[in-house]
């Protein structure tokens, strides 16, 4: 079996999918959270300059959706055939579109700015998005298929830092998603590593 080690930030971000389905999926890796004075120093090193990154038996894949989707075919959760692969391809990439904002205004310098925009977000952009994803869920809280894939794991990990980040009843309404967050939370590895993961800001 390969030798796995995730390197990030110590928060969630964009980690969290990949870390969501090393649980899910019962496969052990080394979770390496960097601080940021660390993350200086290993800058220059790195292939890309940015994270996260995950080394497999010592090489190193960059970017998080390429990351999140190798992890997901190792523990068969990316979907059975090619058309329901790239269904969840479809909705990964969509739930990448709607947490990019979010970077903006939490790291925006001018503060007034940020507050204007992650108003828009709660008030005008999430609930467009949360109506889009509800049409796509089933009934028995599936993206793809009739068993979690990493769509339903990438949506409940991106969903699960916005009820952190900004408390609310985002998905009021939406039984199909309600039903996708509780799919994935109650998955056995799932459930233990939300149980017992480091507690951050976001």
């Amino acid at each position: 079996m390969p030798s796995y080690k995730l390197i990030y930030f110590e928060t969630r971000g964009q980690a969290e999918p990949a870390r969501l389905l090393f649980a899910a999926g019962g496969l052990q890796y080394d979770d390496v959270r960097l601080t940021r004075e660390q993350w200086k120093e290993l800058k220059p090193k790195t292939p890309m300059g940015q994270l996260p990154i995950l080394e497999v038996d010592g090489t190193a894949i960059c970017q998080s959706k390429a990351i999140a989707r190798l992890i997901a075919k190792e523990v068969g959760m990316a979907g059975k055939t090619p058309l329901e692969q790239a269904r969840a391809d479809m909705i990964a990439d969509t739930v990448d579109e709607l947490a990019a904002p979010c970077q903006t205004f939490y790291t925006l310098a001018d503060r007034n700015k940020a507050e204007v925009l992650k108003k828009e977000f709660v008030e005008k952009t999430l609930p467009r998005a949360v109506a889009l994803f509800e049409k796509f869920a089933s009934a028995e809280g599936y993206f793809v298929g009739n068993s979690l894939t990493w769509a339903d794991v990438t949506f409940f990990a991106f969903m699960d830092w916005v009820i952190t980040a900004i408390p609310g009843d985002h998905l009021k309404g939406c039984e199909n998603l309600k039903k996708v967050m509780d799919n994935v939370s109650s998955n056995q590895g799932i459930a233990k590593y939300l149980k017992e993961r480091p507690e951050t800001p976001y």
